[in-house]
């Protein structure tokens, strides 16, 4: 297996991998058709292993603070994409990309990295086990049909909403455990690399 920079040619089967791996998590329905592409240089790394992708981490970088990250002082990196193909799972892959993309964001001045997921915990856990900590959160909140009456309504004449996708900051989400089922802790980890 190698660790290498991304190039478009890449493009099916980093959209591939990265379909494949958010399946089995709370993003499931975080589709791409295609890569993303971002307004600030970036770290795009992928692991390939026989030709296929199997493993592919995107990091945004700061060359002004605040500018990608939310959080911290100092230039920091925004992990937008980890991921690594199912078949593939425990066997470092992820680490490996973690861990090539610290070293190239340590020589770009950088200071940390900034990563938002939901409550998967494995995922939580994984982090975790890279020595990122759990800094803030939010809830990513699914209105579908009546669960969506006297809460979100459109002015819009003859405009119908059949479903929604909210951010709610509050603190009180109880009252909407009660009648949504789908309910996303989105969780902010932070890592200060380590400068030499």
């Amino acid at each position: 297996m190698i660790i290498r920079e991304y190039t478009d040619t890449d493009e099916k089967g980093w959209v591939r991998c990265r379909t494949l791996s958010f399946l089995n998590t709370a993003y499931f329905d975080n589709v791409l058709n295609k890569k993303e592409s971002y307004e600030n240089p970036a770290i795009e790394l992928v692991a390939e292993l026989n030709g296929q992708i199997v493993g592919l981490i995107d990091v945004e970088y700061e060359k002004e603070e605040k500018t990608v990250c939310s959080r911290g002082e100092g230039l920091g990196g925004m992990i937008w994409h980890i991921a690594v193909h199912p078949d593939y799972y425990r066997q470092g892959i992820g680490e490996k990309l973690l861990q090539e993309a610290e070293k190239r964001a340590i020589s770009l001045g950088l200071n940390r990295f900034e990563a938002w997921t939901r409550d998967d915990r494995w995922v939580q856990n994984w982090y975790e086990k890279m020595l990122f900590n759990k800094e803030d959160s939010y809830y990513h909140i699914y209105f579908e049909g009546n669960e969506m009456k006297n809460r979100i309504q459109s002015t819009i004449p003859k405009l119908y909403l059949v479903n929604s996708f909210t951010h709610y900051v509050g603190e009180e989400i109880e009252q909407f455990k009660t009648s949504n089922q789908r309910i996303h802790e989105c969780v902010c980890y932070e890592k200060y690399l380590n400068i030499i």
